[in-house]
């Protein structure tokens, strides 16, 4: 991304942006278009509530992955979120799961869908990201007079 003097962020890399664009892309294309939405279009009538629940969340998060493709460094939050849940699941729950010997063949197919997320940690820029949503003052909590 072109910097001008005037940003108070780091300069994003042009390669760093067109790969945030690409796992958009990757995101709404593979998650939504070809999994989630089916899914929600033609098979969700005898789902339960938690299911339901789960593949909705995922849908809105393939569909607001096209605004990435468009805005990568806007959508940031978005690619951040989803580092963050993969990350939880696999250490949390898929890690307790193989640590306790109690792996199924549920837990080993949403693994796969999942471990892809270690190539987000490569792609996503990381001093963007800490000068942005931390070492940038807070907004105020209210308006000055």
């Amino acid at each position: 991304m072109p910097s001008t003097s005037a940003s108070p962020f780091p300069p994003v890399a042009t390669w760093r942006i067109n790969a945030m664009r690409f796992l958009f892309l990757l995101m709404a294309g593979i998650m939504g278009a070809m999994f989630v939405w089916p899914q929600l279009l033609f098979e969700s009538a005898d789902w339960d509530v938690m299911r339901g629940l789960a593949k909705s969340m995922l849908a809105a998060l393939a569909l607001m992955s096209l605004l990435g493709v468009r805005y990568p460094l806007q959508m940031l939050p978005l690619m951040l979120y989803e580092i963050a849940w993969k990350t939880v699941w696999l250490i949390l729950i898929a890690g307790r799961a193989w640590m306790a010997n109690k792996w199924t063949p549920d837990i080993e197919g949403l693994f796969y869908d999942c471990i892809g997320i270690i190539i987000a940690y490569f792609i996503v820029p990381w001093r963007y990201v800490w000068a942005r949503y931390f070492a940038q003052p807070m907004e105020p909590l209210r308006q000055k007079a």
